[in-house]
């Protein structure tokens, strides 16, 4: 393992069905899981950050061994058959719970495992092999974008550990107007004006490391609470970029069904190779 800083990251996971139709977004995850292994070394661990894994507090998922969660209905069957089977990281978990305790946050372990579909969906095209640890962190979602700020610089040391930290959710997020025309309805839509205004405001204030700005983005960015009705999918952003403290680069950009949005951001220096 090289010991090169890996900087964190926030993927848009977007529908279960990019698992079988992969797009724009699925074909750079084939690439990213590799890029990252050339540029910083094949990390030992990849600690998970989903939008669908939801606690009210802090909770590692510390199991030995995990299996795909389809924690989904109404997509085609042939989700249900796929597998991701990586080993879990109890190691890893004793080593965040003290980070976490030592920066005065409340964290539970339990010996419990599965991957939500925010983390084996595209964790399956970057790594399919499945070979490299993982570890969920379920969250809050009542806490704001500040505090999980706090929890990232918490996490921060892992970076320089071998050890890969990822958010998972969606740069955009409402599935009313993303499914107004059903399941099946086409996904290659023109980018609607309000999505292409708040993902280039976030692109903009990331660059800028405007922490307040992006903190108190249901004010300040445009159609926000039209793009997040509910903002858990947009909440492990902020982990991902505490965990750096420092400028957000968005590494690839695309959507699906017009609003959609497929943004892949990382954070740091590093994030330059990506």
């Amino acid at each position: 393992m090289d010991s090169k800083h890996l900087p964190p990251l926030f993927i848009s996971h977007g529908s279960p069905m990019t698992a079988l139709e992969p797009g724009e977004a699925g074909a750079y995850w084939l690439e990213l899981g590799p890029a990252i292994d050339a540029a910083f070394g094949r990390p030992k661990a990849l600690l998970m950050v989903s939008a669908h894994s939801l606690t009210r507090e802090p909770v590692l998922l510390a199991a030995p061994r995990h299996e795909a969660v389809y924690d989904f209905g109404g997509f085609d069957p042939r989700l249900n058959e796929m597998r991701y089977d990586a080993p879990g990281a109890p190691e890893l978990a004793t080593r965040v719970e003290a980070l976490l305790r030592g920066a005065g946050l409340a964290v539970h372990r339990v010996d419990e495992g599965g991957l939500d579909h925010g983390i084996w969906v595209p964790l399956r095209s970057m790594w399919p092999g499945a070979d490299i640890p993982v570890l969920p962190l379920a969250w809050p979602p009542n806490w704001t974008p500040a505090r999980l700020f706090e929890l990232g610089r918490a996490l921060a040391p892992l970076a320089d550990e071998g050890v890969l930290i990822v958010g998972s959710g969606s740069i955009t997020h409402n599935l009313r107007r993303v499914f107004a025309g059903g399941l099946h309805d086409a996904g290659d839509r023109p980018a609607t004006p309000e999505s292409t205004a708040f993902r280039n405001w976030f692109v903009q204030r990331s660059a800028a490391a405007d922490w307040p700005a992006l903190f108190d983005y249901r004010a300040q960015a445009p159609h926000a609470a039209l793009m997040h009705p509910s903002d858990e999918h947009l909440l492990p952003f902020f982990v991902a970029a505490g965990a750096a403290n420092a400028a957000g680069r968005r590494v690839h950009e695309s959507l699906t069904f017009g609003d959609l949005g497929m943004d892949v951001y990382a954070f740091g220096p590093g994030a330059q190779a990506l």
